[in-house]
């Protein structure tokens, strides 16, 4: 008897994570095949003035229809009430609160998709909401786990870690304010490797970079730098007591996007995150202090 597969519904489609995460669960060839579930229905919700939400969505909308048979519906509410756990993949962070305080009161498991929300303010709201009904939440960038990445923090021979430096993109989306679009990859690499418990963030920006740094309570260091001129990559120095490791995120053959489903899956099934949620409200308040003090020069204690 073949094992049964959940259920799962994917809202917004204007994000490549949708073709992404619903191939690995259906390709059984693929190498990275993740099974346990299946995507079967989705509502597309378009932002009409973000360029990369109404641009991409058609065709992200044809891929999963076409290509893997997703039945595409006509309101979130319908995708919820039909499916055990829910992919809220839309781009654009403004409308994940809405389309959230529509979708809890259904009580199934969610991840939503990085930014998980565009202010303090909003991504506490949306905790609350998922404590009142009881939905089990996550919410990350894959750049989290990035098999390379989670190697590295598995070698302690070289001691504990005691500061992490990251680079990477910082595109500006003049409706995702600041570094809420972009820093979110580097931010999420920074906590995993130092925790909670960052006090204060300050930053220095002009047209072309940002630098970010914040001070940990236990005395360690994480700075970010992103980078609106020259390569687009993204990468890390994972200090340690005897030794800095070089972090190479695409030097592993598993994709991120891969490492990262297999935690949704997990938490669909168990119906705990491999992230508390108190970690996930700490980074946007990370994020929102860097914007604060991009603006004023000056640091933010949190």
């Amino acid at each position: 008897m073949s094992e049964k597969k959940l259920k799962i519904g994917l809202i917004g489609l204007d994000s490549s994570h949708v073709v992404a995460f619903t191939e690995l669960l259906h390709d059984q060839n693929h190498t990275y095949h993740i099974p346990g579930g299946e995507v079967i229905v989705a509502y597309s919700e378009v932002s009409p003035d973000f360029e990369m939400s109404y641009s991409r969505v058609e065709g992200f909308t044809e891929q999963v229809r076409n290509r893997f048979g997703v039945k595409i519906v006509d309101s979130l509410e319908e995708v919820a009430e039909t499916c055990d756990a829910i992919l809220l993949e839309s781009v654009d962070g403004r409308i994940h609160l809405d389309q959230f305080r529509r979708i809890a009161p259904y009580g199934k498991p969610t991840f939503i998709d990085k930014p998980f929300a565009l202010s303090s303010r909003e991504a506490r709201e949306i905790a609350d909401l998922a404590h009142k009904h009881g939905v089990p939440l996550m919410s990350c960038s894959a750049l989290r786990y990035a098999e390379s990445f989670t190697e590295a923090l598995l070698t302690t021979e070289h001691g504990p870690v005691i500061g992490m430096d990251c680079y990477g993109p910082m595109a500006l989306q003049a409706t995702q304010p600041g570094v809420f679009w972009y820093g979110i990859h580097t931010v999420e690499m920074l906590y995993r490797a130092l925790g909670s418990g960052c006090v204060q963030v300050s930053a220095v920006s002009n047209e072309h970079h940002d630098v970010i740094t914040g001070l940990w309570e236990n005395g360690a260091i994480g700075t970010i730098r992103g980078n609106r001129q020259g390569n687009s990559d993204f990468g890390a120095l994972l200090h340690r007591e005897k030794k800095t490791q070089f972090i190479d995120v695409y030097g592993h053959p598993k994709s991120y996007y891969a490492s990262l489903l297999e935690q949704i899956m997990s938490m669909f099934v168990t119906k705990k995150a491999d992230i508390e949620l108190a970690e996930t409200l700490q980074i946007i308040r990370f994020l929102e202090a860097a914007n604060e003090s991009r603006e004023s020069g000056r640091p933010v204690i949190l």
